[in-house]
């Protein structure tokens, strides 16, 4: 058999090479050929589409805002506190007054045209403490703020300017329509980027941050930058649905969930702030908190919806109304209640001095209660703001031999009561939590007064005891503990 020369196999190899490649390249092309593959491109294309068209819709209307905090003396809240104690350098600062000077001190972040006059809409944290606020349009053109209105409970601000002519303004949405799926684009100017457009999805909704405790968000994949606060959300018809305004990130970058105030509360808190430049919100006058399952099964629940009614403050719509401690609200004017902060939207948003229908659930059957509510007195809304769910710290009284809780107690005496800022209330003061034991793992800590024990007030140790007797470790122990500024229920089961 004759044998080729080596250049000739060789030659035949390369060529078997490049007939598999273009074998290889032609099979795509021949897949795109096919009718379902050209259905699936057709919609590819579509979508491209839709996200150029509301892109370009919704662009011209997004602005940069730079806000600048200039220098300025500070005073230090610790009353002169060397702020360097136990450290190298706590004799190089010895003196040290408890002033110091802040330096200047710039931020840039976005926000929408949403009236031809020169309004725009942003983040309060945007604009928060601003000496000066510079609006930089799309055009390039920047022009100083007039006027800075800001809503800290919503992280929702305006801030107008003019002279700008014949501005174009964003189609406001409706964001009660969106649902987990929906596209989305986010618009805005992340890491000083100008008008930098992401794409992804409503990821979820009604969601709350700690931080801000007015507002249920829109969670969003598409891409929330530093720089993106303050710009929108918008759909695929390129209306504004949300104002980006968080992320959770544990690097301070996107990680794939990004937060959005929904337009609709927008669309109640603007015309306020424009209008009156504060917001005001009707008010029930209770604390309240979230349900679980345990607090469900103490409570006479068959579901963790609802919230739980802490305090009734007195002189309030809610005490006029007959609310009690331990109430379970399901329902407020027809809507289903299932958070604290979706009933705190329903009761800010109702009209003043309307009545409103409540169920409630008390002792485990259903109660209808009829409020009218109020407007919020300011004195109402800084003790809410100040409320925390921390307890003092305390010098431990006479105490009572650890309960079968793991805690121990003593009765609250009239020096200890005005020291702990517990004037006034009745209860027993917790003096000791023994670490490891379910009382402590649901946080009961020390300086906390618990006022009942089941369905039981407790004014002293002897009450605390027999309640305490009657109740069962195994089936869980409702404890209502108060701090100096609010009130929480625990169920405390043997583990």
């Amino acid at each position: 058999m004759r044998l080729m020369p080596q250049y000739t196999r060789t030659r035949l190899g390369l060529l078997s090479v490049v007939a598999a490649v273009a074998v290889a390249g032609a099979m795509p092309f021949a897949w795109a050929q096919q009718p379902e593959a050209q259905q699936a491109i057709t919609h590819a294309h579509e979508l491209s589409k839709a996200f150029r068209q509301a892109a370009n819709l919704a662009m011209p209307t997004v602005v940069k805002i730079k806000a600048r905090t200039k220098q300025r003396e500070v005073s230090n809240r610790g009353g002169g506190e060397n702020p360097f104690r136990g450290t190298p350098f706590e004799d190089m600062f010895k003196d040290f007054d408890g002033r110091y000077r802040a330096p200047q001190r710039d931020g840039v972040g976005s926000g929408v045209i949403i009236d031809r006059s020169g309004i725009v809409l942003t983040n309060n944290h945007v604009v928060e403490g601003a000496d000066e606020v510079i609006v930089v349009l799309s055009d390039h053109r920047e022009f100083k703020a007039t006027e800075v209105k800001t809503d800290p409970d919503s992280d929702l601000a305006v801030v107008k300017f003019s002279g700008g002519g014949d501005l174009p303004v964003a189609k406001l949405g409706n964001s009660d329509s969106l649902e987990i799926g929906d596209w989305v684009l986010a618009i805005g100017n992340p890491f000083e980027l100008e008008t930098t457009v992401s794409a992804g999805i409503i990821s979820g909704r009604g969601r709350e941050l700690g931080s801000i405790r007015r507002a249920r968000f829109l969670q969003t994949d598409a891409a929330i930058n530093p720089g993106n606060s303050g710009g929108p959300l918008v759909n695929l018809d390129g209306e504004v649905v949300g104002i980006n305004t968080a992320i959770a990130s544990s690097s301070g970058g996107y990680q794939g969930v990004g937060f959005a105030v929904p337009v609709n509360l927008a669309r109640w808190v603007v015309p306020q702030l424009i209008e009156k430049g504060s917001v005001e919100r009707a008010y029930l006058g209770v604390k309240i908190g979230a349900m679980s399952s345990e607090l469900a099964e103490q409570f006479g629940s068959d579901t963790t919806d609802g919230v739980i009614v802490g305090e009734v403050m007195p002189g309030t719509p809610a005490a006029e109304a007959g609310f009690h401690d331990g109430d379970v609200i399901t329902h407020f004017g027809g809507a289903r209640v299932h958070t604290p902060t979706e009933l705190t939207e329903l009761v800010e948003r109702t009209p003043f001095g309307t009545k409103q229908t409540v169920q409630v659930l008390r002792d485990g059957k259903p109660r209808e209660l009829s409020v009218t509510v109020k407007r919020m007195p300011a004195t109402f809304a800084q003790a809410d703001e100040a409320e925390t769910q921390g307890a003092p710290d305390v010098e431990k009284p006479r105490s009572k031999a650890a309960s079968k809780l793991g805690v121990e107690v003593a009765d609250l005496g009239a020096e200890e009561a005005k020291q702990l800022g517990y004037d006034g209330m009745t209860g027993v003061l917790v003096t000791s939590v023994d670490e490891g034991t379910a009382a402590y793992e649901k946080g009961i800590r020390e300086g906390m007064l618990i006022r009942r024990v089941g369905r039981t007030a407790v004014a002293n140790t002897a009450d605390f005891d027999k309640a305490l007797a009657e109740a069962s470790l195994d089936e869980g122990v409702l404890l209502l503990v108060r701090t100096p500024q609010a009130r929480q229920f625990f169920v405390v089961v043997k583990s």
